[in-house]
């Protein structure tokens, strides 16, 4: 059995199976209403199948619609990536390779990789988003991203990680503030002042750890803000509007208006994954795991 589809179907149909109306995807397509029911229409009648559901304004994917959207979606995906590599291959390119990545990873971890990776691999073409954790994942799922750098410690199992970098946390606090790596004893000592942390949206996981060193400590953080950014902590820190906990990887050599003081002694550590999503089939993706392993 022959089914005479085209790549246009198929990215018609997911259109309206995304939106569940006609008028919308047809716009987003540039196409007319009209010629996108006809379109969706000869889909249908080649596979023999009833896709959509239509009463009146209102459409509803059938169970052999919905079967598609899913397996499509998924490999709609590789279609796409196999033509864009061979595009690549075409602009003297070996391949892409697009990152997800936490703040922290950019400060040693992934320039290092890169410099190595490029050594031997000159001709590859790299996207680098900074994006929070749960972010990375959702990118991950989609393939909208081949490798993420984050602070989880649970993923689904689709994805794979690999710990690349285990930590002690730093306090950070203004350059003039009174304790310092001589007098800082425990962290009791810094009770009464205001805390700039990492959002929980973050990473749920992380902010629990960061909470639990402050159990320990015998007391709960009076918490004055909350960020995704380690240079918006050091903004507010600079400015007298409270102090924070970072992962030692953010510790920064060159500002003069705060300092930091380590936090090797206590028993909490924060761990950097590299994660990937094991039905990726990017080519270039298994070449650089191989430097990260």
């Amino acid at each position: 059995m022959s089914y005479q589809l085209e790549l246009r179907h198929i990215k018609y149909f997911l259109a309206v199976a995304d939106t569940l109306h006609f008028r919308k995807a047809a716009e987003t397509l540039f196409i007319s209403q009209p010629g996108l029911s006809r379109q969706i229409k000869d889909m249908e009648n080649n596979l023999g199948v009833k896709l959509f559901d239509r009463h009146n304004r209102d459409v509803k994917l059938t169970h052999v619609g919905l079967y598609l959207k899913l397996e499509l979606t998924k490999n709609i995906k590789n279609l796409e990536s196999i033509l864009h590599h061979a595009k690549l291959l075409e602009d003297g390119k070996d391949g892409q390779l697009n990152f997800g990545f936490v703040g922290s990873a950019m400060q040693q971890i992934i320039p290092e990789l890169l410099l190595k990776f490029t050594k031997n691999h000159p001709n590859i073409l790299f996207s680098l988003k900074e994006m929070d954790n749960q972010k990375q994942i959702e990118e991950l799922i989609a393939q909208n991203i081949d490798i993420g750098f984050v602070r989880l410690e649970r993923i689904p199992k689709m994805v794979e990680s690999f710990p690349i970098l285990k930590e002690f946390f730093c306090l950070v606090l203004p350059k003039n503030h009174p304790i310092n790596a001589t007098n800082f004893k425990k962290l009791s000592q810094l009770k009464d002042e205001h805390f700039i942390l990492f959002d929980p949206e973050y990473s749920a996981s992380y902010y629990e750890k960061v909470m639990d060193i402050f159990q320990d400590s015998g007391f709960s953080p009076l918490v004055s803000h909350n960020t995704i950014h380690a240079g918006s902590i050091y903004k507010l820190v600079e400015n007298g509007f409270g102090i924070s906990i970072v992962p030692n990887s953010l510790k920064l050599n060159e500002n003069s208006l705060i300092k930091f003081i380590d936090l090797d002694k206590i028993s909490q550590r924060t761990v950097l994954s590299v994660v990937w999503n094991k039905n990726n089939t990017n080519p270039i993706l298994e070449k650089f795991l191989e430097y990260v392993k």
